[in-house]
């Protein structure tokens, strides 16, 4: 299969002159919002990394290969409710040999744009240790100990353990850096009861950081936590309670698995009669605004 990895255009030259990219995973689109949420997403998030001088490149396989840069009419077919399978680093194989839409998770964007080149992604919030007496692990924790490179994002999903989570990428040697904060953001929350050791205020400071990584050669991801717009935040107790209920609907449906995390954040919207969704779009948005400045200085640096 020649050029499984096929590189846009666009991003390409962006490569080649040294701009600064920002990665972008598909199952947010495909899988976590809804028509016509989901293209609100791709405007969103594509024009808050334009607005900062750099290029956004949606990552997502198609036709047995998988694209670093979709296009606009490429994203609208992810966009078609079940049109996409969602696809993790490790369903790449699968996936790709199947021919079929794929939209990649966190691990398979940050594995995809590390072997494009890219070294800046942005997303809404990661997996991680699920809630339960025999709790569920993301692939994302893993991805992010052996992938070089950085992710924008909001701390963990609202549906997983903060606490478990930040202690399990702890043990697997991934930084967590506080983007103006000394405390974990939690996704539709501001902050979870977890301090962080590392902090940053600045895109400069953060592109120092991950320059640093690079240098020294640690093949993990640093998670740059950045949290929801203030105005969008939501009461802690509210989403504990919903996320409950969620869980309990998830049970009693079957809903496990890869359509699990999906069901939980659709109920979620439900429950919170549609404000953790406009949370979740406005962090989407922010942190794809971060990650742009991000990698507009990470490419001044360079």
């Amino acid at each position: 299969m020649a050029e499984v990895i096929v590189v846009a255009d666009e991003v390409g030259g962006a490569l080649a002159d040294g701009a600064g990219i920002v990665a972008l995973e598909t199952s947010v689109i495909g899988q976590g919002l809804a028509p016509p949420r989901s293209a609100e997403c791709v405007r969103r998030m594509s024009r808050a990394i334009r607005d900062q001088g750099a290029v956004p490149a949606w990552i997502g396989a198609i036709d047995g290969r998988l694209v670093v840069g979709l296009e606009a009419s490429q994203l609208d077919r992810f966009c078609e409710p079940g049109a996409a399978t969602k696809v993790a680093r490790r369903d790449l194989p699968t996936g790709l040999a199947s021919g079929a839409l794929g939209a990649t998770t966190v691990s398979a964007t940050i594995w995809a744009a590390a072997a494009a080149g890219i070294r800046v992604t942005a997303t809404g919030g990661i997996g991680g240790v699920h809630l339960g007496d025999d709790p569920d692990v993301s692939a994302d924790l893993l991805e992010l100990a052996r992938t070089p490179g950085l992710l924008v994002c909001s701390g963990p999903k609202s549906i997983v353990d903060p606490v478990a989570t930040s202690e399990r990428l702890e043990e697997l040697g991934v930084a967590i850096v506080g983007y103006g904060t000394d405390r974990l953001p939690f996704f539709l929350v501001g902050a979870a009861a977890v301090e962080l050791e590392h902090r940053a205020d600045s895109p400069a400071e953060v592109a120092a950081m991950l320059e640093a990584s690079l240098a020294l050669g640690t093949s993990s991801t640093v998670v740059v936590a950045n949290p929801v717009p203030a105005a969008f935040a939501m009461d802690a107790g509210e989403v504990a309670a919903a996320v409950e209920e969620a869980q309990r609907l998830a049970d009693e449906e079957g809903a496990l698995g890869k359509a699990r995390t999906p069901f939980l954040l659709a109920t979620l919207a439900e429950l919170t009669q549609g404000r953790s969704l406009e949370a979740n779009l406005a962090l989407l948005e922010d942190n794809a605004g971060v990650a742009g400045q991000v990698a507009a200085a990470l490419a001044a640096r360079t």
